[in-house]
């Protein structure tokens, strides 16, 4: 969701809502060799889901960054087959051509009308196998889109293929967000007239007091919501207790507002927005205790922080009037502004390979969905389909 709007909508609630990081983080443009691999022993029937099922394959490899496709010279080869009748079946064969042993074999059967989900987890089985890395095929993102003429909730394959609407609110609808355990996304709606937190599958709100509710993440644990509440004045950021439904309030800044939280990987500290200096800025809050750190510095407005798995925070700052992505290192107090085109990239999140992140982009008056590689510091267009997208989050 594009921030200024966000802001916008925090006055609605009556609200207008300095440490520097002088080391960078050092992402190189990928000159590293690439995996050279091979598809060509490995055998397809002439079903259209067979078919299908290797082009899927090879293009989650070659999107996940570790690989060259090639047929000749290849470090590594696939072999075995793959076909569909009532099922479709693979047999798959992973060897390391240096020495012809097999690092990988396994069997997979799957209904036919599943090849997609089933190409996307073999794709990041190899790439375990292969690279000893996290893989992404297999995550899901949810997104927001207008193609209805509301902002409503959509889920698809991290692909952007798949792509199907969850809500029918018919309103508007911000900040989604997966459970940890990829089964739900948390998401706040306007469908009653004013912004509550829900959750799919559910019809009654798990927060709706006086006032602003939004912006919820759910640890991962799974036993608190983090959130961003009005209910007694400035919008606040609380914790929720799921089981008790206990309420703690984590910050109490007078004429300043807080936004977007975000959970450490280890659940011990949040990530979140703050204009207490002034001005949006990243801030980070241990729950063990402690001042909350500012970590974000350059930018005239830092907004939507999120935490990945690697342990680094991405977020949008509005730097000579463009959202750049920027990833912060708070460890060794390191900053990396990632070099991309000239649109605005917004609402950044990262997907579970620590590589890659996916973000809402913005040129012309028209948003859509990204997919941004950090190391080669690329963007590649995920949901092409007509209408504006915004505010990706990513199953883990």
């Amino acid at each position: 969701m594009n921030k200024i709007l966000y802001f916008f909508i925090l006055n609605l609630f009556f609200i207008f809502i300095s440490n520097s990081f002088g080391q960078s983080i050092e992402i190189r443009k990928s000159t590293d060799q690439k995996v050279s691999f091979s598809v060509q022993n490995f055998i397809v029937d002439s079903t259209k889901e067979s078919i299908n099922f290797l082009e899927v394959l090879k293009n989650d490899l070659v999107r996940s960054g570790y690989f060259k496709l090639t047929n000749t010279d290849a470090s590594f080869s696939l072999k075995g087959s793959v076909k569909a009748s009532n099922k479709i079946s693979c047999k798959i064969y992973i060897f390391n051509n240096s020495d012809n042993l097999s690092i990988m074999k396994r069997s997979f059967d799957s209904d036919k009308k599943n090849y997609r989900y089933l190409a996307h987890k073999i794709a990041d089985e190899i790439i375990f196998a292969v690279t000893k890395k996290k893989g992404m095929s297999s995550a899901k993102l949810a997104l927001v889109g207008n193609i209805s003429g509301h902002k409503e909730l959509y889920i698809c394959d991290i692909d952007g293929a798949n792509l199907r609407q969850v809500s029918n609110d018919k309103n508007i609808i911000v900040a989604p967000e997966w459970t940890p355990n990829g089964n739900n996304i948390i998401y706040t709606s306007y469908k009653m007239g004013y912004p509550n937190i829900y959750q799919t599958g559910q019809s009654k709100p798990l927060s709706n007091y006086g006032g602003l509710n939004v912006s919820a993440a759910v640890s991962p644990d799974s036993k608190y919501i983090a959130m961003i509440l009005s209910k007694d004045g400035n919008p606040e950021l609380y914790l929720k207790e799921l089981k008790t439904e206990k309420l703690i309030r984590l910050t109490a800044t007078r004429r300043a507002n807080e936004a977007s939280p975000c959970w450490s990987p280890d659940g011990k500290k949040l990530a979140y927005v703050s204009d207490s200096s002034g001005r949006p800025h990243i801030y980070v809050l241990n729950l063990n205790g402690g001042k909350p750190q500012r970590i974000s510095s350059s930018g005239s407005e830092n907004v939507s922080p999120n935490w990945g798995p690697n342990g680094l925070i991405v977020y949008s700052s509005r730097q000579s009037g463009r959202y750049k992505i920027v990833i912060s290192d708070i460890n060794n107090r390191s900053s990396k502004t990632l070099s991309l085109d000239n649109a605005d990239y917004e609402d950044p999140y990262w997907t579970p390979d620590g590589r890659h992140i996916v973000a809402s982009r913005s040129i012309n008056y028209r948003s859509s969905i990204y997919l941004l590689d950090t190391l080669e510091e690329r963007s590649i267009p995920l949901v092409n389909v007509k209408g504006d997208w915004y505010s990706p989050s990513c199953t883990r």
